[in-house]
């Protein structure tokens, strides 16, 4: 009767909770990760858990699914081994780990879990040692015995020249006055040690790494008669100042106070938050140009940007990288942090020197380099093209080879080249359209291009979304930016390649048309393409004007096709009235299947794609004439025989007529 109660009592509460399950609450990622473990373990006995160790070090980690199959822990590679899961040992003579550990109190639990060092600093105090043993309910996150080994000579004689108080305070920052385990351990959270009531910081990442002031949670939920036990890969301390105040006391972070008071953001840095900053040491500061740099520090806003790009959203301590991640900043761009061995990593650079300074409302990871924004980036272009006229609203489309590290010197041809990838205004690639002309700063006019799977500015076309900043907007283009330099006609009079095809369009009267206003494509056959043309043929074609112009019209399209706009294959009508079929493969150009020999020459009127030879439209290709020769005897050849095969039936029928007995009815 009692049991039936409870199963009406439990079928009610789920049907006035249609949320509430049998499965239990979900499980945290630590968890998950240690269930993954265990079920890479399963075929060495129960309660076997897959431990990760790098190889050179004794880092281990219980594996996830991703770990597994790529066995590596920051770029190093890591062996497989077996070991008891949490709270299980081993029977001599059985397989696995089938015996839960023994419930202890915290003080011998200590013990089990390998912090050993711990039990022995417990026992040199006077009060703790009686309080583990005692009854009562705690929580102990107890350093490694190698995390007391690395504690620097002068911190660990401090603690253990006053062992009633330095030492006991110390240990007491270690526990809270209540059994947590990893289940409540949420991202984020803080619990109240068992020194002055001071904070400690919990941290619960997605991948399932745990850590407390940053230290790393190496074996979780051990449990005491008392409490629980936690392992953990540090020694841990009271944390006081706040990032703003870490930022004012550190000598390393002069040019960064002036920053961040510069820019207002010194009230975020000290109020409430979880934050990762990524400072800036004044070494960073000073890779960057003075001129460059003092631009920078004089507009609020400007800096403001500058410094929002080294504050990620949340906090981020060392220990939870164990591959890449993209992290986002208060600035809006995203940040791929990673590691290699012990060194972290930010945009694949290893650039931090100091890392998981912890403070009450974050993270502070050193760096020797800034990461500049792509809205600052363009004070640093303006720099390298030394534009003093730059005005406050350009759009800046600097292609790559130009944003290199370092002053490359500027020659008056490279300083006219950057002034034409200067645009005057400032612009989104989405509200560009097709002819538009964009003026630059050094007075060229450039066209707008749109097809079908590109946009392009003139021969270069855009490659990534548009970087928006306070100055500009930043278009990366896939080549170097070459504006037009006359009509096709002056394009072709000035290469000496040309002069045969200069000629032939004069002589078949279509040089108004090439140098009249227009939007043409022109496949420019040079001057060995004209003389690949066998000589009887050469010569007919060059004295037969009318002939020649129907030619050289095949080589013109009737609109502006540049090699970034092709795509797969291009239909291109030509002024001649065939069309003319355009592909792009593996970065070549080619026209009617024969390779374009250099695409994109830009003409105010069109573009030039130079070609090795003359082409052919359909109706003068030898194989094309012998088609339409075949297709006529074809049909000669149809006529034909239906004429015979009414003839055969017109004789069977008056055979049939005269001989109708013989065939019966």
């Amino acid at each position: 009767m009692a049991l039936f109660v409870q199963l009406l009592a439990l079928a009610l509460a789920l049907a006035l909770d249609p949320a509430a399950t049998l499965a239990g609450p979900a499980k945290s990622p630590y968890q998950l990760v240690l269930q993954h473990s265990r079920l890479r373990g399963r075929q060495h006995g129960p309660n076997v858990c897959a431990v990760q160790k790098v190889i050179g070090t004794n880092k281990k980690y219980f594996t996830n699914c991703k770990q597994w199959y790529q066995r590596k822990i920051c770029g190093k590679s890591t062996v497989i081994s077996y070991e008891c899961c949490p709270g299980y040992e081993k029977v001599p003579g059985e397989k696995g780990c089938p015996a839960a550990l023994p419930l202890s109190n915290l003080y011998e639990t200590l013990g089990v879990v390998g912090s050993t060092t711990t039990q022995l600093y417990t026992d040199r105090t006077e009060k703790l040692r009686p309080e583990m043993e005692g009854p009562g309910s705690f929580t102990i996150f107890a350093p490694s015995n190698e995390a007391w080994a690395s504690l620097p000579a002068e911190v660990l004689d401090s603690l253990v020249s006053n062992v009633n108080i330095e030492l006991l305070n110390a240990l007491r920052y270690h526990m809270v006055g209540r059994r947590v385990l990893t289940d409540e351990l949420k991202h984020g959270m803080t619990l109240t040690s068992m020194y002055q009531n001071s904070d400690i910081q919990i941290h619960h990442y997605p991948n399932g790494i745990v850590t407390v002031n940053c230290a790393r949670l190496l074996k979780a939920d051990h449990h005491a008669t008392n409490g629980v036990v936690h392992l953990i890969d540090k020694v841990i301390s009271t944390v006081t100042n706040n990032i703003q105040q870490i930022i004012e006391i550190e000598d390393t972070f002069e040019t960064l106070r002036a920053a961040v008071a510069a820019s207002g953001l010194n009230t975020m840095l000290e109020g409430n938050g979880q934050y990762t900053l990524l400072a800036p040491t004044n070494e960073a500061f000073e890779k960057i140009p003075s001129e460059t740099l003092n631009r920078i520090l004089g507009d609020p806003e400007a800096l403001r940007d500058l410094l929002n790009n080294h504050i990620l959203k949340s906090a981020m301590c060392a220990e939870a990288i164990v591959a890449g991640l993209s992290l986002e900043t208060l600035e809006g761009t995203t940040l791929e942090v990673g590691c290699s061995g012990d060194m972290l990593t930010v945009n694949g650079k290893a650039i931090i020197s100091n890392k998981d300074i912890l403070a009450t409302n974050g993270v502070i990871h050193y760096i020797d380099e800034l990461l500049i924004p792509d809205s600052d980036r363009l004070f640093h272009c303006i720099y390298l093209s030394s534009l003093s006229s730059l005005q406050e609203h350009i759009s800046l489309d600097l292609t790559t080879p130009f944003l290199a590290d370092g002053t490359p010197p500027i020659d008056a041809h490279t300083r006219n080249l950057l002034r034409n990838h200067i645009i005057k205004d400032q612009l989104a690639s989405k509200y560009l359209y097709h002819g538009q002309t964009l003026e630059t700063l050094g007075g060229k006019k450039l066209r707008v291009f749109v097809y079908r799977n590109s946009l392009c500015i003139e021969n270069s076309c855009i490659a990534a979304h548009d970087k928006r900043g306070r100055y500009g907007t930043l278009f990366t283009m896939d080549r170097v930016l070459t504006p037009p330099m006359g009509t096709v006609m002056d394009v072709l009079k000035g290469d000496n390649r040309f002069s045969m095809l200069v000629a032939a369009i004069q002589s078949a009267g279509l040089t108004e048309t090439l140098n009249r206003e227009g939007v043409y494509t022109v496949f420019a056959p040079t001057n060995e393409a004209f003389r690949a043309l066998p000589p009887r043929e050469r010569s007919r074609l060059l004295g037969d004007a009318k002939e020649l112009a129907n030619i050289l019209k095949y080589h013109v399209g009737d609109e502006i096709l540049v090699s970034g706009g092709i795509g797969a294959l291009v239909r291109l009508k030509s002024l001649q009235g065939d069309k003319l079929e355009v592909s792009l493969k593996n970065n070549v150009v080619s026209v009617n299947k024969e390779p374009v020999a250099e695409p994109d020459i830009m003409a105010t009127n069109g573009v030039v794609h130079v070609i090795t030879n003359v082409l052919q439209p359909p109706a003068n290709r030898p194989q094309e004439r012998g088609d339409e020769l075949a297709d006529s005897a074809l049909e000669i050849f149809k006529q034909a025989s239906a004429f015979s095969r009414v003839r055969c039936l017109l004789d069977l029928h008056l055979a049939r007529a005269a001989l109708g007995p013989l065939f019966g009815p």
